[in-house]
């Protein structure tokens, strides 16, 4: 194996790492900070709001444990609100209920982008259920036989493809999160700036995750590259 592919690898992977450390900061930073600038609603009431503006009353907001675990579910669809976020009437909170929102109305619009990354789910648990077992073996097989590596590098490259997959969905649900809660009253000339980039640091996650997929997926179709010549 080419050490200076090592190197690379390695280089890089550490530098991604340490972008992601920075960036996962950032966005707690900002969460903390913007938590602290109060609104009129809480998280549940600004997502209660925004679905009914929209027509939508199919949804359902819950409260889940944990910071930051919010999410939306398109199987059951609820709208998963953590605690921080569902009863806290701040600027964060109401930009984090409008985005997880603005998921529920990319359903149902049918966005072309979230209907791609709901049919990819499957897929993407059953290679991240194998693709670490996969890929290792292939590592150790490598000098027998290339093709438990290729193998590895098929389901390594359907979660990249999801990572990638998910940037559209994110951003379009925080641009609909945004243009909402100030055309709704909920920010204003003040607050929606703070919005703003709240989300943008949540958006900055997915960034680096889908870069550092990427970076990891190259390494292994080099390796493999290499092996073949």
């Amino acid at each position: 194996m080419n050490i200076n592919l090592n190197t690379a690898y390695w280089i890089i992977f550490i530098g991604i790492a340490i972008l992601s450390w920075i960036v996962q900061k950032i966005l707690e930073s900002k969460f903390k900070k913007y938590s602290q600038v109060p609104l009129g609603l809480t998280g549940k009431q600004v997502a209660e709001k925004m679905l009914h503006d929209n027509g939508i009353d199919d949804v359902v907001v819950v409260s889940v444990k944990g910071h930051l675990t919010d999410h939306y579910n398109p199987a059951n669809k609820t709208i998963n609100l953590s605690d921080s976020v569902f009863n806290t009437a701040s600027v964060a909170a109401a930009a984090v209920a409008a985005h997880e929102t603005g998921h529920a109305l990319q359903h149902a619009l049918g966005y072309a982008p979230l209907r791609v990354r709901t049919a990819l789910v499957p897929f993407v648990s059953f290679a991240s259920k194998y693709m670490s077992l996969v890929l290792l073996a292939g590592m150790l097989l490598i000098n027998y036989s290339v093709l438990p590596l290729q193998l590895g590098i098929v389901l390594f490259g359907l979660t990249t493809l999801f990572s990638f997959v998910t940037l559209p969905v994110e951003i379009n649900a925080s641009m609909r999160a945004v243009r909402w809660l100030e055309e709704a009253g909920i920010t204003n000339r003040e607050t929606t700036p703070m919005a703003t980039e709240a989300l943008r640091a949540a958006a900055y996650t997915y960034v680096v995750a889908a870069l550092s997929s990427l970076a990891t997926l190259l390494y292994y179709i080099m390796v493999a590259s290499n092996r073949r010549n």
